[in-house]
């Protein structure tokens, strides 16, 4: 955390008292999530209160959750690790996206906490607030891939055609794998750096109101991509998918995320419009999504 905090005095029925140095803000992103809209920047929550159980901010729902996802993390990755090497069986895709979503989650909370503190709430991990869809989409990844590969298992000719050797242990690899890795590694981490660089105007929720010495980011990432979040997670999401070797997902993933950032895009830039004028617009113009047909 950025921030210090100390107690003064604090009583078992009295708030502890905190110092926090007040943050300069260096960037204006209206959002930088997939979760769902909300307006003002009066979401921030009462440090006073908020640590406590059932708090925005609570001390035991962070520990509980970080705690929970550090221990998917390291069984998941172990297992899908195990059955990638030790003992080959390629159910080893189900664990690594178990895996995958545990580091997602955590750094979601982790990079809030790190940059814009005031808005390190237990929501911030978001394993709840995306909706019942989000959790659809990921639990019926894991089914198709698991259906597939217990009743349909061995390649198709057209999984043959992109499939090589690895020089290290002889094993076949398909190339859609590897477009996954990479399309994963890279969503990952401009999602990340894209949140660390937005720092403490960064939020999960969309921002209707310009805050005063806001200023518009066309530096770091944002200079290349102007929603660098929606491209990393849009990305990501794909190269889930295609680990998973998973072809009705991967279809569903993709139209689904298209819309939603196609529609969550045009409603932030409308009120990145009204807060810059001909400068956003201007920046519009010189710096794409990178999401195709957006």
């Amino acid at each position: 955390m950025l921030s210090n905090a100390t107690t003064s005095g604090a009583e078992p029925n009295k708030a502890p008292t905190f110092t926090h140095a007040p943050r300069t803000p260096i960037h204006n992103r209206t959002s930088s999530d997939v979760s769902s809209s909300s307006s003002a920047s009066t979401d921030a929550p009462d440090p006073y209160t908020s640590i406590y159980p059932d708090g925005k901010m609570s001390l035991a729902g962070i520990s509980l959750r970080a705690m929970l996802l550090g221990t998917s993390l390291g069984l998941s990755a172990s297992m899908s690790l195990f059955l990638s090497t030790v003992y080959p069986n390629p159910l080893w895709r189900v664990p690594f996206f178990v895996a995958s979503l545990s580091l997602f989650h955590f750094l979601e909370f982790y990079v809030t906490a790190r940059y814009n503190t005031r808005y390190a709430t237990v929501s911030a991990f978001l394993l709840s607030s995306n909706g019942w869809a989000y959790n659809i989409a990921h639990g019926s990844a894991i089914v198709e891939c698991l259906v597939s590969n217990i009743f349909w298992p061995g390649q198709s000719a057209a999984g043959r055609m992109v499939t090589v050797t690895e020089p290290f242990f002889g094993n076949s690899v398909s190339l859609l794998v590897i477009v996954g890795f990479v399309l994963l590694l890279i969503g990952q981490a401009i999602r990340t750096i894209a949140m660390a660089q937005a720092a403490s105007n960064f939020n999960h929720h969309v921002q209707s109101q310009h805050q005063e010495g806001h200023i518009l980011v066309n530096t770091g990432l944002y200079r290349y991509l102007r929603h660098p979040s929606y491209f990393g997670f849009f990305w990501w999401g794909l190269g889930t998918q295609l680990v998973l070797g998973n072809i009705v997902c991967f279809v569903g993933y993709a139209l689904v995320l298209w819309r939603f950032f196609s529609t969550r895009i045009k409603r932030e830039e409308a009120y990145l419009i009204s807060f810059f004028g001909d400068e956003y617009i201007q920046y519009r113009k010189a710096t794409p999504v990178g999401i195709p047909g957006i």
